[in-house]
């Protein structure tokens, strides 16, 4: 007969262990990270009689987590968009505010310029208006040096923070694989440690704060962790080191990589989600962006007011000399460069100069120039000579030294310019207010020919000297020095300029056959005069950069509206992936977590099938003792 006694002890074993686990889920119910286990209850071998098998009892076959590994996915995938977006968007918001500010921000700064410009237009002898346009002149320059100081501090504290961050990852790479080891030797005989896998999933969630990671889960329940583009961090009980190492081309920028048996592999390009790829898209999308296009802006105030400074007179009749000084260009070299070469650049064209940063690399025997924004090759021309220097992007090359094979340089055409802006006049009467020229229309004139304007357009070519334009129809005019030598003709439409050794005379109206005009010297500066001052107004309002598209103000508007746009669209992108881990993580507990209710209904359950086995087990030896006392 079937061993009634050994059937009803196994059961009495088995809903004991299953109140134990059930008890184990409740006390764990508020434990972060904890999956509700289950008691797996199978049939015990059955003995077999002549009328057949007969059940043996029954055994816990095992004890098994609630685990979902696609909610834990979807769970560890938002948790690491969530971390990016939200880093990012704090990096944008610093820059936002600071750019913004109703009084001291970007836009305001600028006007607050201009503004001290056209009151000296309004009154260009004013020793007072010509003081505070140098006062507004100098505040300017201060200003955007505090935003590129400010985005310099921005910087180092990001470096700092990408440097904790991979501490923080190697530390829970290293927790994974040590769990990982573990549960490999507690699975021996077939079961699983749920109390470490437990550990390993929220070790992983915590990882993908950090950054964004793959898992591939093994048979024995150890976990491979992969980042990047599929680099493995965490192959069984083995972890790989991330490091951080200095930027090829500029040392105080930190790229991360990964160290292998052959060496260091760079994944800095393909390091994303989690916090430390929000810091790496902070400093590729806002930072050095920012930083380029505040020196774009500089460079933009300084060439442009310069160079009209240069084309009028001061209050003392000497010709106008620079007002601002801007920092140069920035050649950085590889770090891995075997050759000599030196570059040398300058900038040439306003208009085509961009923010963007450039990549020169010798390779296949010529020099060839990349954006490192876009990654398009930049057409050159020229041969990197001093004679001929190359020429593309409003930029001169000048190469010196022989070059390895692969050399490169990283030509940052406007970083550093903010950091070098200064004023450089002292003095108010140093303002170069009036035109270095003047003209005036001949007496016995006909026509309805007005002078509009008489200015110098280019120092560099322009000739001193009293000049007679002549109009031998109201068409056709030609130019005169006072020897009577011709030095300019052409055919003349009202208001086309007519240009001539580096000045030019605007008309409006339709001269007369015979009709002069006199362009000469301007001998009266101190008499109130404003047509340089007014040119260099518009010089600024005319859209100059970006291949002739855009104002100063209209790139500083720019500027503040880009980062604007990226810092709210970073933070609603957070916002919704907040939303997305919540529903995630929500999901995963409800299917994974302690469910209360379920947990008692379980108690009762298993605490009246292990009553009912105590029964039977009494009964059990009433049936022995009876069967003792019938033999006796």
């Amino acid at each position: 007969m079937a061993d009634l006694l050994a059937t009803s002890v196994s059961g009495l074993l088995a809903f004991q262990q299953a109140l134990d686990v059930t008890s184990n889920n409740i006390a764990n119910v508020d434990t972060p990270g904890y999956s509700a286990e289950t008691a797996n209850l199978a049939e015990a071998p059955g003995q077999f009689t002549g009328a057949g098998y007969i059940g043996g009892g029954v055994d816990v076959a095992s004890v098994t987590r609630a685990y979902n590994q696609q909610l834990a996915q979807q769970a560890n995938t938002s948790q690491s968009s969530y971390s990016s977006y939200h880093t990012l968007a704090t990096q944008a918001q610093q820059i936002d505010n600071m750019l913004s500010a109703s009084s001291t921000g970007l836009s305001a700064s600028l006007q607050s310029f201009v503004n001290a410009l056209q009151t000296v237009s309004t009154s260009p002898t004013s020793t007072s208006a010509r003081q505070a346009l140098l006062s507004q002149g100098q505040a300017l320059a201060q200003q955007l040096q505090s935003y590129n100081a400010q985005i310099g501090q921005y910087g180092t504290q990001l470096e700092a923070q990408v440097g904790t961050d991979v501490t923080q990852i190697n530390s829970l790479a290293g927790n994974i694989a040590s769990l990982n080891q573990q549960i490999a030797a507690g699975s021996t005989s077939g079961q699983t440690p749920n109390q470490m896998l437990d550990q390993l999933d929220n070790l992983v969630n915590q990882l993908s704060q950090y950054v964004s990671v793959q898992t591939v889960t093994q048979s024995n329940g150890t976990v491979n962790v992969f980042i990047g583009s599929g680099q493995a961090l965490v192959s069984g009980g083995n972890a790989a080191q991330l490091t951080t190492l200095q930027n090829a081309y500029d040392p105080t920028q930190l790229d991360v990589g990964l160290k292998t048996s052959s060496g260091i592999t760079n994944l800095t390009q393909q390091m994303t989600g989690g916090e430390l790829g929000g810091l790496l898209s902070a400093r590729s999308q806002i930072l050095e962006p920012t930083q380029n296009q505040l020196g774009q802006i500089s460079v933009a105030v300084a060439t442009l007011v310069n160079e009209q400074q240069q084309c009028g007179m001061t209050l003392t009749g000497t010709p106008g000399q620079a007002m601002f000084a801007v920092g140069g260009v920035q050649v950085l070299p590889d770090s891995g460069n075997s050759g000599n070469a030196a570059v040398s650049v300058t900038r040439t064209s306003l208009s085509q100069l961009t923010a963007d940063n450039y990549q020169l690399q010798y390779s296949g025997g010529t020099w060839q120039l990349t954006d490192a924004s876009t990654g398009q090759s930049v057409t050159m021309t020229g041969n990197g000579t001093s004679g001929t220097p190359l020429q593309a992007a409003g930029l001169s090359i000048v190469v010196s030294g022989t070059p390895a094979a692969n050399d490169s340089f990283l030509i940052q055409p406007t970083a550093a310019a903010t950091a070098g802006l200064s004023m450089q006049l002292t003095s108010p009467a140093q303002i170069a207010a009036a035109s270095r020229v003047q003209a005036v229309a001949g007496t016995g004139n006909t026509g309805t020919g007005t002078i509009g304007s008489a200015s110098v357009t280019d120092p560099s070519t322009y000739v001193s000297g009293t000049y007679t334009v002549s109009f031998a129809s109201p068409t056709q005019y030609t130019v005169t020095n006072s020897s009577g030598t011709s030095v300019a003709s052409g055919t003349y439409s009202g208001g086309s300029p007519i240009s001539f050794n580096g000045q030019q005379l605007t008309l409006t109206g339709s001269p007369a056959a015979g009709d002069t005009f006199t362009v000469s010297p301007n001998s009266s500066a101190n008499t109130g005069d404003n047509s340089n001052i007014l040119a260099m107004i518009d010089r600024l309002s005319a859209s100059t950069l970006n291949g002739g598209t855009t104002s100063v103000g209209g790139a500083a508007n720019n500027l503040v509206g880009q980062i604007g746009v990226l810092t709210q669209q970073a933070q609603n992108n957070a916002s919704a992936q907040h939303t997305v881990n919540q529903d995630a993580t929500t999901a995963l507990s409800n299917a994974d977590g302690v469910n209360l209710d379920q947990q008692a209904a379980n108690v009762l359950q298993y605490q009246q099938a292990y009553q009912a086995m105590a029964q039977i087990i009494t009964a059990s030896h009433q049936m022995f003792d009876s069967l003792i006392q019938a033999m006796g």
